[in-house]
C-alpha cells in the first residue's frame, strides 16, 4: 500500500468528499474499504478533527494519516475556529462567527425550539442577490464556499450541543449567508455528506434550502427530485413591489419565478414555503396580503411571515403584532396557511450577516 497520496493541485479537505467519492479516490489510492468506513465514522460520526496517535485506528490506517493529513500534506479537515461565540439573554440562541482558512469569517447559528435543535448555516461568503434589508447582501459576494466549509458548520453546531449534553440536531435550514442555488452543486454534495446515514444522518425531510428565487436552481431542483423543503423569498406580490426589496428581481422576474415555482411544484407535488419579511408601512397591507393570495394560486403553499430583523443599512422598522396577524387573517381566509415566526436572537445578531457585519465595525 502507497504509505502518501499523491498531492493534489491545492490540498483538499477530508470533509469535501462523499463516502462514494472516498470509497473511489482513496481505495485507488492503496486505502481497504474498512479503513474508509473507519475513516468516515471518525468524520461524519464521531466528528473528529484530528487524528494524532488515535488508538482506535489500525495501525495501516494510522500510519496513512499520519503521512497525509495535516499541514502541508495532502489532505486536511475543516474545523474552522469560533471568532465569536454568542447566546441570546434567552438561552434559546447561540451564533457563531466562524474563521476560514483564507481569513473570511461566515456565521452559524443554532436554534433551540421545544424538544429539538435546529442550525443554520451559510452557503457562502457574503451573498450577490443584494436583497436591501438583508446585512450580507448590503455586504456584497466574496466567494462561494466548499462543500466541506458547509459540512464543518454542521458538525460545529453538533460538537457545541454534545459539549453541553443535549440531543443532536434535528433541522437544519441553509438560510444563512448567501444563496443556496447560487452555489447548487457545493451545496447538493454537502447535503449528500449530511444526510448520509453512516454520518451525521440529518433526515432530508429536515432540511430547508432558502432561495430569493434562482428560477435555474428551483428547476434543477424538481427536475432532480431533491427530497428537501424549499422555502422561496418573496416580500411583494408585484413586480414593482418585489423589485424594490429584491433587486435581484429584474434578473428572475416574478412572472419566471411563479413559473417556475409551478413547474416545480408540478413535478414533485411538495409544499414551497414562502418567505414574507414583513416591514412596516411598505409590505404588511391586507391589500398586499390579498394580491398573495391571488399570486400563490394553483400551488401547495405554506407562507412564513417574519418581522424584519433591523439592520444598519436598512431604515425599515418590523410590522407591529396587530398589522401581522391582519396579513395572516387574510391568507387564513384564503385558505392558505402561513406562520409567523418568532424573533428570535436580536439581541445576538442572528438575522443574516449581521454579527459578521457588527464584527467588521468593531
Amino acid at each position: 500500500m502507497p504509505l502518501v497520496a499523491a498531492i493534489p493541485a491545492a490540498p483538499r479537505s477530508l470533509l469535501d468528499f462523499t463516502f462514494a467519492e472516498l470509497e473511489r479516490d482513496f481505495i485507488a489510492s492503496g486505502l481497504a474499504a474498512v479503513h474508509v468506513r473507519a475513516l468516515w465514522r471518525a468524520l461524519q460520526r464521531e466528528l473528529k478533527n484530528e487524528f494524532r496517535g488515535d488508538e482506535e485506528f489500525s495501525p495501516p490506517l494510522q500510519r496513512w494519516l499520519t503521512a497525509n493529513v495535516g499541514a502541508g500534506k495532502a489532505f486536511f479537515i475543516d474545523a474552522p475556529p469560533e471568532t465569536a461565540d454568542i447566546a441570546s439573554s434567552d438561552g434559546l440562541t447561540r451564533k457563531f462567527l466562524l474563521r476560514l482558512v483564507d481569513g473570511q469569517t461566515i456565521e452559524t447559528v443554532l436554534m433551540g425550539f421545544t424538544g429539538r435543535h435546529t442550525a443554520c448555516v451559510s452557503t457562502q461568503a457574503g451573498c450577490a442577490m443584494d436583497c436591501v434589508f438583508c446585512a450580507t447582501g448590503q455586504m456584497g459576494f466574496v466567494r462561494h464556499l466548499r462543500p466541506g466549509e458547509i459540512v464543518a458548520q454542521v458538525r460545529h453546531a453538533q460538537r457545541a450541543l454534545r459539549a453541553s449534553g443535549q440531543a443532536d440536531l434535528r433541522n437544519l435550514v441553509l438560510m444563512g449567508m448567501g444563496e443556496p442555488l447560487h452555489n447548487y452543486d457545493a451545496v447538493m454534495t454537502a447535503l449528500d455528506i449530511i444526510t448520509d446515514r453512516r454520518g451525521l444522518n440529518l433526515g432530508p425531510s429536515k432540511i430547508t434550502i432558502s432561495t430569493v428565487g434562482v428560477v435555474s436552481g428551483i428547476l434543477r431542483l424538481g427536475e432532480e427530485q431533491r427530497p428537501y423543503h424549499l422555502a422561496v423569498s418573496l416580500h411583494g406580490a408585484t413586480e414593482a413591489e418585489r423589485s424594490a426589496l429584491v433587486p435581484a428581481s429584474k434578473r428572475w422576474p416574478l412572472a419566471e419565478l411563479m413559473a417556475a415555482c409551478q413547474t416545480y411544484y408540478t413535478k414533485t407535488q411538495r409544499r414551497i414555503f414562502f418567505e414574507w419579511t414583513l416591514i412596516a408601512g411598505q409590505n404588511d397591507s391586507p391589500a398586499q396580503a390579498e394580491r398573495l393570495v391571488v399570486l400563490l394560486q394553483g400551488l401547495d403553499a405554506h407562507v412564513n411571515l417574519i418581522p424584519l430583523n433591523p439592520t444598519g443599512g436598512f431604515a425599515g422598522i418590523a410590522t407591529a403584532s396587530e398589522a401581522a396577524k391582519n396579513f395572516k387573517q387574510v391568507l387564513q381566509a384564503a385558505g392558505i396557511p402561513s406562520t409567523i415566526r418568532q424573533r428570535r436572537g436580536i439581541d445576538v445578531a442572528a438575522g443574516c450577516g449581521q454579527l459578521r457585519a457588527e464584527k467588521s465595525r468593531a
